[in-house]
């Protein structure tokens, strides 16, 4: 089974890459500066000359902040790209994953958000990823939008890695504390996908839609940061003595970020059999492969 997977230099996209071969697939990589999915006409030839038996679009403008101000790019990335490959696929009649965010939603809930809440983004980055869903939900009828929060991994750039770099340089850091999620490994979601898709090929009864996944848990950045620090500690030298907590006020930035942004991944569950692994547990995998990368 060919599986064409965009953005595949990100880190689910790298993931993917490494889990693949062990679930007997001939993933097929594709990015910038091959692969623009920007580019309707581009898109169409890849998928004519590949024929992969199903797309995973790992693609998107991800720089939450830099997105207010470049929004025509972020629009054409985040919702261009997907109608591109929705089209393509239909025409081709190829099932598409395509990855959202939690980024969707307005925060203002206290409890974790099912996939049928109205999404409300609060920034231009939320918006382009809600339009691009629905990009794809009106082209194609075979297709699966599978929303995700805090991803990190061991490779790219993320939180988990900028908490270890200044965690060796200064003995106080400031985190955001008013602010909750579940954090998601990069690796946890590859594999989730995976499964998604061997479900798809040995399995004639699909349930298409939209679903969640994240790691299981809730927490703060601020809660995600010591808890890095803490198991960081046993393989590099750490710096840090105190996490300070601090509000979303004491740290401005140019784009809003929902308040409380977890994930209710009970249908993925339900409907393809995924169980959701503590968000600690997958911290400590990424955590020792990071720290023995830097001794």
């Amino acid at each position: 089974m060919k599986i064409l997977v965009t953005g595949s230099k990100g880190q689910l996209g790298h993931e993917l890459l490494i889990q693949g071969n062990n679930f007997g697939y001939e993933i097929l990589p594709a990015d910038l500066p091959d692969l623009d999915i920007t580019d309707k006409t581009q898109v169409k030839h890849r998928l004519e000359k590949f024929q992969p038996s199903l797309v995973v679009n790992a693609a998107a403008y991800t720089n939450v902040d830099k997105a207010e101000t470049e929004q025509n790019l972020a629009f054409a990335v985040n919702r261009d790209g997907p109608a591109n490959l929705a089209e393509a696929c239909a025409k081709f009649e190829i099932p598409l994953i395509h990855i959202s965010t939690d980024f969707i939603f307005d925060g203002k809930k206290s409890s974790p958000y099912i996939e049928s809440v109205p999404a409300s983004p609060l920034s231009i980055y939320g918006k382009s990823k809600e339009q691009g869903e629905n990009e794809v939900r009106s082209r194609l009828k075979n297709h699966i939008i599978l929303r995700t929060a805090w991803l990190y991994g061991v490779h790219g750039h993320n939180f988990v890695k900028t908490i270890l770099r200044i965690g060796q340089e200064k003995e106080v850091i400031n985190v955001v504390a008013d602010q909750f999620g579940s954090p998601t490994s990069a690796a946890d979601l590859a594999d989730a996908v995976l499964q998604i898709i061997s479900r798809i090929k040995y399995s004639g009864d699909i349930n298409w839609g939209t679903y969640h996944y994240c790691g299981l848990g809730i927490t703060t950045w601020h809660g995600f940061a010591e808890e890095i620090l803490s198991l960081a500690k046993q393989y590099i030298s750490i710096k840090t003595i105190t996490v300070k907590p601090i509000s979303t006020a004491e740290y401005p930035r140019k784009a809003t970020r929902p308040c409380f942004s977890a994930l209710d991944c009970s249908l993925i569950k339900k409907n393809f059999g995924i169980n959701i692994k503590p968000w600690q547990d997958s911290l400590k995998t990424v955590i020792r492969q990071l720290g023995f990368a830097q001794k």
